[in-house]
């Protein structure tokens, strides 16, 4: 199913909406790292590279042109709404990126609301996009869709960009109030499945949840756009989207701030300093290993990564897994070699501060809070290969996932 952007929405001061920066001590987090040097491959509906925010900060000639004709403009609106929240540098009021330093480097894949047979054709599908992404120089690709569905061509495309030492981002998915189910590809392996927390530090009951959910961040209350006339942004918007892409952002901050690691050691500082209220070892189907803090890995300038070829995320009889894929040794210090997968849930609120943790559901959220905006879910099934959620495929790649 589709989640559409909410009708009628009002133009919003995008800044004043972004009640999760502060918190975060975005501004003292800046002062050491904004991301520069770190791409970050969107895969969405497009970008607009001429929105305020995003001025001089899409590198659309990157894109390669084999990838459905290199077309990259947005049909919806949703992927620059998360193109923004990763690296938007705010001009005019406009929406201010967790990591303004980074870059974006857009893939515009076929989901719900394109319409059109020639735009169609000019459409890459998502594991044409994330094949060439991980063919690039860009550290991590982020992944703001979903499917209830594995797709073999899609999950032969995660294990190649992870072979590749891309770090993988994925949002979980609004289902919580129906099946609860979380959509690939966060479910598979190698990929950080990212749920989503509000202003009082609880993950929404929109949220999906299950052993697949890995990290918590903002996700709901938050600006984008309505529509891709890109004329006004609105109020509101919620789901695991938006968390998917800040926590992208968080991993380019932590990224260049220490460029000669691997996604492994940025996955593993993503994990330790998460806030949580319970043990690092017993995450939980709601919030994983907790809510990111970026901050905790850039105020500590002897933060140890451990190693950078062990997977933090697969794990044999308590222990760290070996690498899961043959590694490609990097070429330059940005370009990271060990894959990395992901796990599990929020805590205490993006400040760490002890509020509510972030493991409680809301009580008082809308009937249809999982009908709202920042989320695309769509079926990608291939015909004949279709597997439901919940099987044991991957119960020994990531054994910490199996209840």
């Amino acid at each position: 199913m589709s989640v559409g952007f909410a009708p009628n929405a009002a133009a919003v001061d995008a800044q004043s909406e972004q009640w999760y920066l502060k918190p975060m001590q975005a501004e003292q987090m800046w002062k050491v790292s904004t991301g520069e040097g770190i791409k970050v491959a969107v895969i969405d509906t497009g970008v607009n590279p001429n929105t305020d925010s995003l001025k001089g900060q899409v590198l659309v000639d990157e894109v390669p042109k084999s990838v459905a004709y290199g077309a990259t403009d947005d049909y919806k609106g949703h992927g620059t709404s998360m193109a923004e929240l990763i690296a938007g540098t705010g001009a005019n009021g406009g929406v201010q990126g967790l990591a303004p330093g980074a870059k974006i480097v857009p893939y515009r894949i076929n989901l719900n609301g394109l319409t059109g047979a020639e735009d169609k054709r000019k459409t890459a599908m998502p594991w044409d996009a994330i094949r060439a992404a991980a063919d690039t120089d860009a550290q991590i690709i982020s992944m703001s869709f979903g499917s209830e569905f594995i797709d073999p061509d899609e999950e032969e495309a995660i294990k190649y960009a992870a072979s590749k030492g891309k770090l993988l981002v994925a949002a979980v998915g609004n289902e919580g109030q129906k099946t609860g189910k979380i959509g690939y590809p966060a479910a598979y392996p190698y990929v950080l499945g990212v749920s989503a927390m509000n202003e009082a530090s609880r993950i929404p009951d929109f949220a999906s949840h299950g052993n697949y959910v890995d990290l918590v961040a903002p996700g709901e209350d938050i600006p984008g756009y309505c529509q891709a006339s890109f004329d006004s942004y609105c109020p509101g918007l919620k789901g695991t989207s938006a968390s998917a892409a800040i926590a992208s952002a968080a991993a380019a901050l932590i990224w260049s701030a220490h460029p000669d690691w691997t996604a492994n050691q940025v996955t593993r500082a993503l994990i330790d300093t998460a806030s949580r209220k319970w043990p690092k070892d017993k995450p939980t189907q709601d919030a994983g290993y907790g809510t990111i803090r970026p901050r905790k890995v850039l105020e500590n300038a002897n933060y140890d990564a451990g190693p950078a070829y062990k997977d933090p995320l697969a794990k044999w009889n308590g222990e760290e897994g070996e690498k899961l894929v043959t590694e490609i040794p990097p070429s330059s210090p940005g370009q990271p070699s060990a894959s990395a997968t992901a796990a599990s849930q929020g805590a205490e609120g993006p400040s760490g501060d002890k509020k509510e943790a972030a493991g409680s559901k809301a009580q008082a959220v809308p009937a249809d809070a999982s009908h709202d905006s920042n989320a695309l879910w769509i079926a990608l099934g291939a015909v004949g290969a279709v597997v439901v959620i919940g099987g044991g495929a991957y119960a020994v790649l990531r054994a910490r996932r199996v209840s």
